[in-house]
């Protein structure tokens, strides 16, 4: 029987990498198809990179680069972290939370496994 606090069977490091990569793609893109568990378990993570986008300090800029990947957005034509502080914090700046929603869909074919859509609000 699997520990159930052991939910994806590998290793931090993976986990972290792939944490990452789902958190920027959902802030360049706005919206991400993935596992329920996935969406879950980067819903805060996403939360705290906007809360970050709109405290806006030298810190919080730092804090955000150390966390996101660094690639080019197509929307605004700068790599992600910019993107973050530029477009989307003032998109969010009287809001107080709940920047996301996880909307459940279909099963996937193949595996069966519960898939979501998790979009920026």
């Amino acid at each position: 029987m699997a520990n159930p606090k052991q939910v994806f069977r590998r290793n931090t490091e993976w986990w972290n990498h792939v944490e990452r990569s789902l958190v920027t793609d959902l802030l360049i893109h706005g919206e991400i198809k993935t596992t329920l568990e996935r969406a879950k378990r980067i819903k805060p993570q996403a939360e705290k990179m906007i809360t970050l986008g709109k405290i806006n300090t030298l810190a919080s800029r730092r804090q955000a680069l150390r966390y996101l990947r660094l690639i080019p957005s197509k929307q605004a034509g700068k790599d992600s972290v910019q993107y973050l502080f530029d477009v989307l914090a003032p998109k969010y700046k009287e809001r107080n939370g709940g920047y996301t929603r996880i909307i459940k869909i279909a099963n996937r074919a193949g595996d069966n496994a519960k898939m979501a859509i998790i979009q920026l609000v």
